[in-house]
């Protein structure tokens, strides 16, 4: 590469990473979907690194300590379900009254999904405080860990407040098209996570010696710090996006076409992963040492699940943007544009995991009874990795369209009523134990992505309204 291409391809990283004012809705598809991408892959990079810095410290405390976390987050999915679920409509409205040139409405859909999360995220961490042991016991833990562990759960679930902002506020700007801003919250929520965690867990300089408990803290501050820093940035205009105070007051007409929307983007989430507590409680059947395996496993697929996601979020918003400028067609060559992007990333992870799977795991230090069921975890799930990189951007896509609807009843048939049958299955009856848990989860996966794209060729979401 010359200097000059060289040169041109920095400045458009660059210009990505700062932010852009460029209309998503003209000039190149391929463009548009590169600084969208560039962005929304760091976001999710930064979103993940929150539990795979807290396994790498965590995972010192021993075993147990490792499956009482893989069971709080078990748990934890069904928040961020319902989080996902309300940051699924809150990007699609925002998206279309953006394209749509309504800044106005944007702002007013903006501050009702903000409105909406704090209501749902104060029950869900009341909750959370006063049933921690509760939870522990259902997921299958023995009395020594919840004993361990109770106080990390509560502490996670009860800060369940910067989940859903977090998740919410970054909805708002991934909507807007200002993808850098997303992703800069995240970047100053993990550089907190990220200083505070060793010092909590393992009490360095001045502070005490917390354990476990100790990554529950930081999480939650570096968390709380990056939702300060998103709702500085929209209350002063610094992005895209500009809130007031005037406009925090119930809108009914929005709030309900939100929370319409967000009924079953909530069930769509959380058919997904309320399943993964279903294969964690087959997991658990096995022992510690499989579930605590498994646990830096996975860990380790959503550090490159979670960018993968990103990418499938500029095609949601290239999608709601472009539907709203009355352009279905640009749409879609966005939608296909994205897929062929995330199969060559998501292709070479791939084959990192699938040949190297005892090197990746070690970098967390695991115990020698964890690595066998990690490495199988880590191989079979890779399997699937050009499957999924179409499928995701293709249910983002309906979600960015507003059509939630069809995302359910995918992950309705292929979770509930196939994945599940299929790892108890060749997991107990066939005898093939854990291995048979991670083959139902690549065939399942698979399975969604294969009839998203069926689906989303019929081209029924380019008529939803929102």
């Amino acid at each position: 590469m010359n200097q000059s291409r060289r040169q041109g391809l920095l400045a458009f990283v660059r210009e990505a990473l700062a932010g852009t004012e460029q209309d998503f809705t003209q000039g190149s598809i391929g463009r548009a979907v590169a600084l969208l991408a560039i962005p929304m892959v760091l976001e999710m990079s930064m979103e993940s690194l929150f539990g795979f810095v807290d396994a790498i410290f965590v995972t010192q405390l021993g075993k147990e300590a490792v499956a009482t976390v893989g069971m709080t987050e078990a748990v934890l999915t069904l928040i961020f379900g319902v989080a996902l679920g309300l940051s699924l409509s809150t990007t699609a409205m925002v998206a279309r009254r953006v394209g749509e040139k309504d800044d106005e409405g944007a702002a007013v859909a903006a501050v009702q999904s903000i409105l909406l999360g704090v209501v749902v995220s104060v029950l869900t961490g009341i909750i959370g405080v006063m049933d921690s042991e509760r939870i522990l016991r259902m997921m299958g833990a023995d009395e020594e860990m919840v004993r361990r562990g109770a106080i990390y759960t509560a502490t996670i679930l009860g800060g369940s407040v910067t989940i859903f902002l977090l998740f919410l506020l970054n909805a708002i700007f991934r909507g807007a098209g200002d993808a850098s801003m997303a992703m800069r919250s995240l970047m100053v929520s993990n550089t907190i996570n990220l200083i505070l965690d060793p010092c909590l867990i393992f009490g360095l300089g001045p502070f005490p010696e917390l354990g476990l408990w100790g990554a529950s803290i930081a999480t939650t501050i570096g968390r709380g710090t990056g939702v300060a820093f998103q709702l500085y940035i929209l209350m002063t205009g610094k992005g895209r996006l500009h809130l007031h105070w005037r406009q925090f007051r119930l809108v009914p007409s929005v709030m309900w076409s939100l929370i319409r929307v967000s009924i079953t983007g909530i069930l769509q989430i959380q058919i997904a992963t309320a399943s993964w507590l279903g294969m964690i409680r087959i997991l658990a059947t096995f022992g510690s040492a499989v579930l605590a395996g498994t646990t830096i496993a996975i860990r380790t697929i959503v550090v490159v699940i979670l960018p993968a996601w990103g990418m499938s979020n500029a095609a949601a918003t290239l999608v709601g943007q472009n539907l709203g400028a009355g352009k279905p067609d640009r749409a879609e060559r966005s939608v296909w544009i994205t897929g062929f992007y995330n199969m060559i990333f998501l292709g070479v992870i791939g084959l990192v995991f699938i040949i190297w799977p005892e090197q990746v795991l070690s970098i967390y230090q695991p115990e020698a009874s964890m690595v066998p069921f990690g490495v199988a975890c880590l191989r079979y799930v890779s399997y699937g990795y050009l499957f999924y990189a179409y499928g995701m951007v293709v249910v983002q896509a309906f979600n960015g369209a507003g059509d939630t609807v069809t995302p359910t009843y995918i992950n309705l048939f292929c979770h509930w009523l196939w994945q599940i049958p299929l790892a108890w299955g060749l997991s107990t009856p066939l005898g093939m134990g854990p291995t048979g848990v991670f083959l139902a989860i690549t065939i399942a996966e698979s399975t969604v992505a294969a009839v998203g794209i069926l689906l989303f060729r019929r081209g029924k979401w380019k008529q939803q309204k929102i």
